[in-house]
C-alpha cells in the first residue's frame, strides 16, 4: 500500500498542472473573491446640468461623486450621457423651486441600487427616476453577460478539446505533408465551430429576450460586430490551449482556468466599480469584459457606436493578438521537419542487441 501511495505522490509531483489546481488555484481563489466579492458601488460618477448645476452640485456628498458640472445641458444631454455611459447618475436642475431630479442608469444594476439607496436618504432632496432598466430586474442585466458566458464556454473548451482529439489521433499530423498554410489550417479548423457558436449565440439572445422580456433597443449590427470579434478571441484561446496540451484532460483544465476568471471578474457578477483596483485590472484585460459592455449597452441602453469604440476596438486587437499567437504555435508544430513537443516512449533494447 504504502508503495502505491508513493508512487501517486510521484506522479502527482511530475503533473505540474495539476498540482498547480491543487495547491495554487484556491490561493488565487482565495484573494481574488477577497478583493472581488463586493456589491456594493461606493463612488459613483455622477454629472450636474441645468441652471442650478453649480449650487446643487456643492450639495451632494457621498457616494456622488461630482465628475462634470454642466449649467448649459439640459435633460436631453443627461440621457444622452448615459446612454454613453459617461455618468452612472446624472442630476438635473432646472430654474423653478422644483426638485433636481436624479436620473439613474438601470443598465448598471448595483450602481443603480446604490444611487437609489442614496437618493432615499436624501431626505426628498433629489427625485429618483431610473432609465434602461426601471424596476431593475436582474435578469434584464443577466442575460446579456450570460449570452458572452455561454460563448467563451463554448468557443474555448469545445474548440480546444476537438482540436486535442485530433492530435491524439495523429490526424492533425498528416497536414504536415500536405500544401496548407498555418493560418488556413486553423481557418479551416474553427470555421465550423464559429458558425455553431454564431447559430448558439442567436438562439440564445432570441430566447433570453423572449423568456425574460429583456428588450433589445440597439442597433444589431453593433450587436453583431462585437459578438464575432469576441467569438473569434475565444476560439483563438482554444486553439492556443490545443498546442499547449497533451491530452484532453490537461486541455480541460487550461480552458477552465482562462474561464472561470472571466466570469467572476467581467463585471457579470461583481461589479467593476467596487472592486479593488489590482483585481478590477485583471478584469480589464479579459474578452468577456468588454464583450458584456458591448452587449449591455446595445441591448439597454441603445449605445451608439462611437461610445462603443474602445470595447470593440480592445476586441478587435486581442483578436489579432491571440489569432497570431495561435498560428505561430500551430506552424511550430506543423512545419516539416521542426521538432516536436511530444517524444517517442523509450524502449528497452534486447538482451544482446547493440553491442
Amino acid at each position: 500500500m504504502w508503495a502505491m501511495i508513493l508512487k501517486e505522490f510521484l506522479e502527482l509531483r511530475r503533473d505540474r498542472r495539476t498540482m498547480a489546481m491543487i495547491i495554487a488555484l484556491p490561493l488565487l481563489l482565495l484573494v481574488i473573491f477577497g478583493y472581488a466579492a463586493n456589491f456594493h458601488v461606493d463612488e459613483l460618477e455622477t454629472r450636474v446640468v441645468g441652471p442650478r448645476a453649480e449650487q446643487v452640485a456643492q450639495q451632494l456628498s457621498s457616494p456622488f461623486d461630482v465628475a462634470s458640472v454642466r449649467p448649459d445641458e439640459g435633460r436631453e444631454d443627461a440621457e444622452q450621457a448615459l446612454r454613453s455611459e459617461r455618468a452612472a447618475v446624472v442630476i438635473v436642475t432646472s430654474d423653478g423651486g422644483e426638485k433636481p431630479k436624479a436620473l439613474i442608469d438601470g443598465s448598471q444594476l448595483f450602481s443603480a441600487q446604490s444611487a437609489s439607496a442614496a437618493v432615499a436618504a436624501s431626505n426628498g432632496a433629489l427625485e429618483p427616476e431610473v432609465l434602461f432598466n426601471p424596476r431593475l430586474k436582474t435578469s434584464w442585466v443577466m442575460v446579456p453577460a450570460l449570452v458572452g458566458m455561454i460563448m467563451a464556454f463554448i468557443g474555448t473548451i469545445v474548440t480546444a478539446i476537438g482540436l486535442v482529439r485530433e492530435r491524439q489521433a495523429g490526424t492533425l499530423e498528416q497536414l504536415a505533408v500536405m500544401p496548407f498554410r498555418p493560418s488556413d489550417v486553423i481557418a479551416g479548423k474553427i470555421a465550423p465551430y464559429f458558425v455553431l457558436a454564431a447559430v448558439d449565440m442567436v438562439l440564445v439572445t432570441v430566447i433570453g429576450c423572449l423568456l425574460f422580456g429583456v428588450p433589445f433597443t440597439g442597433n444589431v449590427a453593433i450587436f453583431a460586430l462585437g459578438a464575432a470579434l469576441f467569438l473569434f478571441v475565444v476560439l483563438g484561446l482554444g486553439v492556443l490551449i490545443s498546442t499547449l496540451s497533451q491530452n484532453q484532460g490537461q486541455a480541460m483544465q487550461m480552458a477552465l482556468m482562462t474561464v472561470m476568471p472571466q466570469i467572476l471578474l467581467s463585471g457579470m457578477i461583481f461589479p467593476l466599480a467596487a472592486m479593488a483596483a489590482g483585481v478590477r485590472w485583471i478584469g480589464y484585460v479579459l474578452p468577456l469584459t468588454y464583450f458584456n459592455m458591448i452587449s449591455n449597452g446595445v441591448m439597454l441602453r441603445d449605445a451608439p457606436v462611437s461610445s462603443l469604440a474602445l470595447p470593440l476596438g480592445v476586441l478587435a486587437l486581442m483578436a489579432v493578438l491571440v489569432f497570431s499567437a495561435a498560428v505561430l504555435r500551430f506552424r511550430r508544430d506543423l512545419a516539416p521537419g521542426a521538432p516536436r513537443r511530444t517524444t517517442a516512449p523509450r524502449t528497452s533494447s534486447p538482451v544482446g542487441e547493440g553491442r
